[in-house]
């Protein structure tokens, strides 16, 4: 199994999670154009794409979805929530499922879980190729022991690590939304995220990446020092996902 990131952010997120023969792409929040380029960075073309899966409907993870399955004939997977606050009619073809039973996409298995998040019904993901596990936590104000059952004893993990909180307070957002970021329905911190991290066994992990940092209220480094400090390891180790660049292959032995 591998994982790659097309890039993360407010701006736009997509990630790539293969196994097999199987190619799925979590979220799409940038032009079908856009995501076309970013996969071609990866070596990848959208005919290597077997499903896009969408977290939520917000339009950094969404905004891209139709156009790039009806340019390519692409099948959509969502909740039911998700569903009703998007336009589903533009999808060639889309499948339900519910945060709370795992299923099958090709060789992938997902493993999908409720966050909490301001969406109608956000999820987010671990997916496992029969011997290998990874596991994807972005897009939530808080940590569930549901999530931190499922996210232990991955072999890698995709942390948010959104804000600082200091940064977040003395920032240029207005304070409503400081409130909506720092609030329980709204985005990890790196010491939120870290917590994550030190409550996890931790014993198989051989990928640890930040991600969804925000670009006016946190910086690669504290992210990596919030990780790592959780690990004990060296900063390089941790990888920070960014907006326009996402991160390349990591592969999962």
């Amino acid at each position: 199994m591998r994982f790659a990131s097309l890039g993360s952010g407010s701006r736009g997120n997509a990630t790539l999670v293969e196994a097999g023969g199987t190619c799925v792409m979590i979220d799409c929040g940038f032009s079908a154009r856009e995501t076309e380029a970013r996969l071609a960075r990866l070596g990848k073309t959208p005919a290597d794409v077997s499903a896009i899966l969408v977290t939520h409907e917000h339009s950094d993870h969404i905004g891209g979805v139709a156009a790039f399955a009806r340019r390519h004939r692409v099948p959509v997977w969502m909740t039911v929530g998700t569903r009703a606050n998007s336009r589903p009619e533009e999808l060639p073809a889309l499948h339900l499922f519910s945060s709370h039973e795992p299923f099958v996409i090709g060789d992938l298995r997902v493993h999908p879980f409720p966050v909490p998040h301001d969406a109608r019904e956000p999820s987010q993901f671990v997916f496992d190729d029969g011997a290998r596990r990874l596991g994807m936590l972005t897009d939530a104000g808080a940590v569930t022991a549901h999530a931190e059952r499922l996210l232990d004893e991955c072999d890698a993990l995709l942390l948010e690590c959104n804000h600082d909180p200091h940064m977040l307070a003395t920032g240029p957002y207005p304070l409503p939304l400081k409130a909506r970021v720092g609030g329980r329905y709204g985005h990890l911190s790196n010491a939120q995220a870290a917590d994550v991290l030190g409550g996890l066994c931790g014993r198989r992990l051989q990928h640890v990446v930040a991600a969804h940092l925000s670009e006016k209220n946190n910086r690669p480094a504290l992210a990596r020092d919030a990780l790592c400090g959780a690990l004990g390891c060296e900063p390089d180790w941790i990888t920070v996902a960014d907006q326009n660049r996402g991160f390349g292959w990591r592969e999962i032995t």
